[in-house]
């Protein structure tokens, strides 16, 4: 009994030691077929590092204003008798909007008139009198003073009377109309908003450096969210004398034609005022970068020759970048003409990747993309 046990235990022993020894040259065959794997190479679309001549730009960003723009409201309060104008209209200078009620000041117009013309007539009566040394100078005096008091109360009547006539102050287009008849107006209660529509200005600012390179007359572009497509081109037409103590910011306005009357009052635009002489700048497409907190980098294609073959292999460099334009950003430093970087597929490779190249079916960069579903 006890020599059976012992066979069993021996036989035991010798069927896990032959599966232990299978168990090991299983891993090894794993380790060694892992250390010889090559993974197939990923296709990706490349660009070639350009370097073209950009226009040296100023960026910043501003806002839209009327060249004249105003909210119409009365002097004096009153009640909306008539209105003469619809929302969004055109309209001359000097055109009637709203009319308050001055029945009551119309006829203490009357009686005003009515008393300067008694005055009128008694100064004309004493005139001929002192001619006649049958009036005393003083009492010629008196009347004169009385004849011009009663105008000038007439003149005052007429003027309350015409504040009360509000009328455009300049031509432009009306916005949308906030009163109604019968209300009661305040003074200083909105009407309707005068905006002129051309020419417009946008204003921003530069920071003090930037002084020494403005001047009039240069081109500015801007550009707005409402409009993604259209890039609108004017002038610099003024630069603020002095510069603002806190942030040591110039003030600069820009004119543009407007003649399509696109750019609003109020627009949020981006802009660049284009410096006359340009500058050489190495050019990549922005979907080249590849962004982290500790710096943007791209890959860059490099050939490899390795058992008699020749590889592409993706190695990471690391960039500056500049300016944007379009779909294309300036680099600064990292990278040389001619240097091939890779453009779709960045997001999956690592350095030292092996790559291949496909570039049929990737979009082509532009300057001014036109994206047809925006």
């Amino acid at each position: 009994m006890k020599r059976n046990l012992l066979i069993g235990f021996a036989l035991a022993g010798v069927v896990a030691l032959t599966l232990a020894g299978v168990k090991v040259l299983q891993i090894k065959t794993l380790i060694a077929a892992g250390a010889a794997y090559v993974p197939p190479p990923e296709t990706v679309a490349t660009a070639v590092v350009s370097e073209e001549k950009w226009p040296d730009t100023l960026t910043t960003v501003g806002s839209v204003s009327a060249a004249q723009g105003v909210i119409v409201a009365p002097e004096i309060a009153g009640t909306v008798r008539e209105i003469a104008f619809e929302s969004g209209a055109m309209v001359k200078p000097g055109a009637l909007l709203v009319k308050l009620d001055t029945s009551s000041e119309e006829a203490q117009l009357r009686a005003a008139e009515a008393q300067a013309e008694l005055a009128r007539l008694n100064a004309e009566r004493n005139r001929k009198l002192r001619s006649d040394k049958t009036v005393s100078q003083s009492e010629l005096d008196t009347t004169e003073a009385t004849l011009k008091q009663a105008q000038a109360s007439a003149d005052g009547i007429r003027a309350v009377i015409e504040k009360k006539t509000l009328r455009a102050p300049f031509a432009g287009r009306l916005g949308i109309r906030l009163v109604n008849l019968g209300e009661l107006l305040e003074p200083g209660k909105g009407i309707v908003s005068l905006q002129s529509p051309s020419p417009v200005f946008v204003d921003f600012s530069l920071p003090q450096q930037d002084l020494a390179s403005l001047r009039t007359g240069l081109a500015v572009r801007v550009v707005l969210d409402a409009y993604p497509t259209n890039a609108f081109t004017g002038e610099l037409a003024a630069i603020n004398p002095d510069l603002d103590t806190v942030t040591r910011s110039v003030r600069v306005r820009a004119k543009f034609d407007n003649a399509d009357e696109l750019l609003r009052p109020g627009m949020f635009v981006r802009a660049e005022v284009i410096l006359p002489e340009g500058k050489s700048v190495l050019v990549i497409p922005s979907t080249s970068i590849l962004s982290a907190p500790f710096g943007d980098s791209v890959f860059v294609i490099t050939p490899e020759v390795k058992n008699g073959a020749t590889n592409l292999i993706a190695q990471q460099q690391f960039i500056r970048t500049g300016r944007n334009r379009g779909d294309f950003v300036t680099v600064e430093s990292g990278l040389k003409a001619g240097d091939r970087v890779v453009k779709a597929g960045v997001f999956k490779l690592r350095s030292g990747a092996s790559v291949q190249e496909n570039n049929a079916a990737t979009p082509k960069s532009r300057k001014s993309p036109k994206p047809t579903d925006s």
